[in-house]
């Protein structure tokens, strides 16, 4: 007899497999060890993340239409080519460390975390999201951002693990780390493909019952896409911008020896950005309006550091020994923990806002498409950040629990000119591309 609840049919699989993908923003946790251990610098190594997010979204757009007609197979390949990345990562690694400087270990690398993976999450991201909706069908928000919170959540789940595991392992731990985890999630995720299913009174239309193609049907709404589209990468870039920068803002404002702590607490916002907001925007009578709040909030949090100059100010202190500020300490934690927020909340709103303007017809696909913005985003939030804090400001060495470090304050407080100019053009996405629209039914 099938099994027909939609906790087993789709939400417990969609954790499943968004917990597992979701570690893929663990890559702060061990980037530096791969970059020791095969004998190149940390910041050729970080293009395999940039990549990874990059397949992420291209890999969701280009494959939205196999997630729509099947996700056994959909939520099969997310399986096969996460973990079947991972354990290709390791084995780079492991030849890398062999062989140090060796090109061959950083493009396999490159590949297998970048590509492979990549091509993983993005089907492993859809897969479960149209099932949640037609579950869900009068609270798709909570659905939606329930699976989503997981993989915001993965993180700060996962980072203690592996950490505990590179501590434990040994020589050689960076590699045998990435084998192991293979091997877990490989069977976290296909426990949810065998778990995840559609609701039986749901027939996928085929055919010239289908109607309209992906394509066709964003052309009767043009801008609308345009708007989502746009506030949906800047929202993403903005995110990245900071994020990327969160570990050493933290060691920047004096509170080093609190990062690992805060770095959790900031997983814990982002993923209930992602729960929360879109479960509140189920309540409201146009789903944008949480996109403005979103957008209103950053824009008062991130004008808030740059009058105060928190940043810049804070950092000034820990470097010449002077005390600290409690307030500045205050309004730069609230930046993380409200962009983080922010940043959540874009990506679980979006395709319930995209299936309330095109209906479910062809859901998957379309938001597929939509997540080409997160592709861009995830080769220029980061960079663009990079490139600021490395132009902008001096170089100045802190001691953290007998570590030195090396920080910018002026640069990081530089990143927040730019993001807080493109929190703006999204507000304006917003309020005048995006038009109103009423929830449609699955």
């Amino acid at each position: 007899m099938k099994v027909q609840n939609k906790w087993i049919r789709a939400a417990i699989p969609a954790l499943l497999l968004h917990c597992s993908i979701g570690t893929v923003y663990c890559w702060s946790i061990f980037s530096q060890e791969i970059a020791d251990y095969i004998g190149f610098s940390k910041g050729a190594t970080e293009w395999a993340f940039s990549f990874a997010i990059f397949f992420l979204g291209m890999s969701a757009a280009f494959l939205g239409n196999v997630v729509e007609k099947d996700i056994h197979r959909s939520s099969l390949i997310a399986a096969i080519c996460f973990a079947g990345g991972m354990a290709g990562t390791g084995f780079f690694i492991w030849y890398g460390g062999n062989n140090p400087g060796s090109v061959l270990a950083l493009i396999g690398i490159y590949i297998c975390y970048g590509f492979i993976m990549g091509v993983g999450l993005g089907t492993g991201y859809l897969s479960p999201v149209k099932t949640l909706m037609l579950w869900f069908s009068d609270r798709k928000g909570l659905a939606t951002g329930l699976a989503v919170a997981g993989f915001g959540a993965a993180k700060a789940i996962a980072s203690p693990i592996m950490q505990t595991l590179l501590d434990s392992l040994g020589d050689g731990g960076i590699y045998k780390m990435f084998f192991i985890l293979a091997c877990v999630y490989f069977v976290m995720m296909f426990i949810g493909h065998l778990l995840l299913a559609k609701p039986e009174g749901w027939h996928e239309p085929t055919g010239a019952d289908k109607g309209p193609g992906a394509i066709d049907v964003i052309k009767t709404k043009p801008v609308v896409f345009v708007g989502i589209w746009l506030m949906f990468y800047l929202n993403i870039t903005c995110g990245l911008a900071l994020i990327s920068q969160e570990k050493m803002i933290i060691k920047c404002i004096g509170l080093g020896a609190m990062a690992g702590v805060l770095s959790s607490i900031t997983a814990v916002f982002n993923a209930g950005g992602r729960l929360g907001f879109s479960a509140w925007a189920d309540k409201m009578k146009d789903r944008n309006t949480v996109y403005k709040i979103m957008f209103i909030m950053s824009i008062v949090v991130t004008g808030l550091a740059i009058i105060t100059q928190a940043i810049a100010k804070q950092g000034d202190n820990v470097i010449s020994g002077m005390p600290t500020s409690a307030l500045l300490t205050v309004i730069v934690l609230v930046l993380l923990f409200a962009v983080n927020a922010g940043y959540g909340g874009g990506f679980s709103n979006v395709p319930t806002l995209l299936s309330d303007h095109y209906g479910m017809g062809n859901i998957s696909a379309i938001h597929g498409i939509t997540l080409s913005a997160w592709a861009i985003a995830g080769l220029t939030g980061n960079q663009v950040a990079t490139f600021i804090v490395n132009k902008v400001g001096e170089w100045s060495t802190i001691l953290v629990d007998g570590h030195e470090y090396e920080i910018n304050p002026t640069g990081y407080q530089a990143v927040l000119y730019l993001t807080i100019v493109l929190y703006v053009i999204s507000l304006l996405a917003s309020l005048f591309l995006v038009t109103s629209t009423s929830k449609k039914k699955a």
